[in-house]
């Protein structure tokens, strides 16, 4: 168990934002799969202060442990928006580490890891109407030679901010390179508030070397839970058991991937279902034996009943 704030949660093992991905149906399987947190995807406050009902849709909640993660540069937005997205989630989290050129280019993301104190005027702005706890997702900074976390991380807890998630690559590296670790130990020793590790975590045994490493209160997982929510129950097996139990086969994997795309028909409709399933499919048969040759079927399967006897076809 872990407390961020006042809200306690059943374990330190998160899913993290990701923009097209963490929609609400992801959200439900990683939840039953044993994240002890979900984040939905960004969410503009800027669309959210015009009643964009896309932007409302992606905080749908189903009363899951959730964060609602906003983006925005404008403190003022931000502030008159919190009450709003409080309704929705168990608790707001400000973006300050996406390193798309769109949303750095408008000054927000990862661009407020150049700019401190405008920084420092959203999270004080965002504290002070809260009711209920406010975090922070960085990077580790702007660039190699501008390695800030701890700065911002120490302005956050200043701030009032219940925890800070800090992703161990710059804007700079995007995804590639390797995430650092000792920025992410130096966060936790300098602030008091729990701090989130984020970076390269693929396997139940990366998620614990993360947090033994850096000595951080809980682990965020992005990418390796792309066609893998058994990461989830495996990390809850590694470090409650002292070893993964839970193994899927192919066939499992399969009818997880069917389960998943007819809950994304079921909230969207199967039109819009299935274009956006189309990533997930593939994520899902990643490495297995025919998985290239099936892609373009997967890619232009317009029905369920298509997408489907697709993935049949590997079992």
């Amino acid at each position: 168990m872990i407390q961020i704030g006042n809200i306690k949660l059943k374990n330190n093992i998160f899913l993290a934002p990701m923009a097209g991905v963490t929609d609400l149906a992801f959200r439900i399987i990683c939840d039953k799969f044993g994240a002890g947190l979900s984040y939905t995807e960004m969410v503009s406050a800027k669309a959210l202060s015009f009643s964009d009902k896309k932007t409302r849709r992606l905080m749908e909640t189903e009363n899951l442990p959730t964060a609602v993660q906003i983006f925005g540069s404008e403190s003022e937005i931000i502030s008159q928006m919190i009450p709003k997205i409080e309704s929705q989630g168990l608790f707001v989290d400000i973006n300050m580490g996406c390193p798309a050129p769109k949303i750095v280019n408008n000054g927000e993301g990862s661009a407020l890891m150049r700019d401190l104190e405008k920084a420092e005027k959203i999270i004080d702005a965002a504290v002070r109407v809260a009711t209920k706890p406010v975090t922070v997702k960085m990077r580790a900074g702007w660039d190699e030679g501008s390695k800030n976390a701890v700065e911002l991380a120490r302005i956050a807890e200043k701030c009032g901010a219940s925890a800070v998630t800090v992703h161990g690559r710059t804007r700079e590296q995007f995804y590639s390179g390797k995430a650092d670790r000792e920025i992410i130990r130096k966060v936790c020793e300098n602030v008091t508030i729990p701090v989130i590790a984020n970076g390269d975590v693929f396997s139940a045994e990366d998620g614990a070397s993360l947090l033994r490493e850096t000595g951080a209160a809980a682990v965020m997982v992005g990418r390796g839970a792309q066609g893998n929510p058994w990461i989830f129950k495996q990390m809850c097996e590694l470090f409650e058991l002292g070893k993964v139990e839970t193994y899927p086969s192919q066939e499992e994997r399969i009818n997880q991937a069917i389960d998943h795309i007819e809950l994304m028909c079921s909230l969207k409709g199967e039109y819009i279902g299935i274009r956006e399933a189309r990533k997930h499919a593939s994520w899902y048969i990643k490495g297995m034996k025919g998985a290239a040759s099936l892609r373009n079927e997967i890619n232009t399967a317009t029905t369920l009943e298509q997408m489907k006897n697709t993935l049949l076809k590997m079992i």
